[in-house]
């Protein structure tokens, strides 16, 4: 990991990390499913192990993810009381719909209280392939399928920045933004990226962003207004590895807000990849094993460079494509966490920090 170091002065990561310039792109984490669940707060620290519906699901979860490699990401929301219906919870599914696309499609259930468990391990199962009652389910279907649904991370359990800056943040988009007839505002559990905090899920287009100030909140609800003010906040999308995510980035820049309407996709070409890395990556990445590949991409994250295809359909249909090599080209000083009391010192790590160097559109 490198030389560590302690920050003396600041008490949350989130702060350190940005005071230093750390570029949040790239970390949004990848998933082809979102399952949101409606949990009352509060949220200890030790819920994912005591909480009586999380503890049922918890060993079918390791199951999607480890053994099946199935890149499944669960969040819990809070109880609202525009949005919840006391007696019922909210249970929310997106899935992937396809190799190309712009948003996740979307199957929000609103459930008795009794049949919570029942949805949430029929939709498990169904994800494994099991022949299960989720049909049984279609009677609790809301439609919800225009409502636009924002995430706001303020866990204060897991870091506590997340609660510093993550409730404010959460109390200006529900006061400020939150429409009945287009958008929800949600507090939510930790989903990755506490030293980007305040960080925020918008979904159903899956795009995560983080050390987000008030001045450009119009802009990323509206999805308007200069391009580039929104670079130094977005965290990448979440239909996409870490790699594409950074080429994505580059490929919005130039085409505008347009390109989130665009059905999309990434792929990686070749990695700069050390020693016996580099082989074993051109050899194991064709074979078509989910867990396999969710492992290769791992143990191959350190590389230094990555050359990355980004496709797209764009307004008329036509298949587009940019072609973007991606290199590391230096490191930054952050803090992986926030002290937990004050005057305790921050410990400091090196974390590498790319850019994209070439950009090519194609056809």
């Amino acid at each position: 990991m490198g030389t560590t170091e302690l920050f003396n002065d600041c008490r949350y990561c989130s702060l350190v990390s940005k005071a230093n310039g750390e570029d949040p792109i790239g970390t949004a984490g990848t998933a082809d499913h979102w399952l949101v669940m409606e949990i009352p707060q509060p949220w200890p620290r030790e819920m994912f192990a005591t909480h009586p519906l999380i503890s049922q699901l918890l060993p079918l979860l390791k199951k999607l993810i480890l053994r099946h490699g199935i890149k499944l990401r669960p969040v819990a929301i809070s109880s609202d009381p525009e949005y919840s219906c006391p007696g019922y919870t909210r249970i929310i599914y997106y899935r992937r719909p396809q190799t190309y696309f712009a948003q996740y499609e979307k199957q929000d259930y609103l459930v008795p209280d009794s049949e919570t468990p029942h949805l949430a391990i029929a939709l498990l199962d169904h994800l494994m392939g099991k022949a299960n009652t989720l049909p049984e389910f279609d009677q609790y279907l809301q439609p919800t399928q225009h409502l636009r649904d924002i995430l706001i991370c303020t866990h204060t359990q897991v870091d506590l920045a997340c609660g510093r800056f993550g409730t404010p943040l959460y109390r200006k988009l529900r006061q400020n933004f939150a429409n009945s007839e287009s958008l929800r505002v949600w507090k939510s559990t930790h989903f990755g990226g506490h030293k980007f905090a305040p960080t925020l899920l918008d979904l159903p287009t899956g795009q995560l962003w983080g050390h987000l100030e008030d001045e450009i909140l119009p802009s990323l609800i509206h999805r308007e207004g200069p391009i580039h003010n929104m670079r130094p906040f977005y965290r990448g999308w979440s239909g996409l590895g870490k790699f594409e995510q950074i080429a994505e980035r580059e490929v919005w820049m130039q085409e505008g807000w347009q390109w989130l309407t665009y059905p999309r996709t990434g792929r990686l070409q070749r990695k700069g990849l050390p020693g016996i890395k580099r082989p074993l990556y051109s050899l194991l990445r064709y074979l078509p094993i989910q867990l396999l590949q969710m492992w290769l991409e791992k143990w191959t994250d350190d590389a230094k460079w990555a050359d990355v295809k980004i496709q797209y359909q764009d307004a008329d249909g036509i298949e587009r494509q940019y072609r973007v090599r991606v290199e590391e080209y230096g490191t930054v000083l952050t803090a992986s966490k926030s002290a937990k009391e004050r005057n305790v010192q921050i410990e400091m790590i090196p974390v590498p920090q790319y850019r994209v160097c070439e950009l090519v559109k194609q056809n």
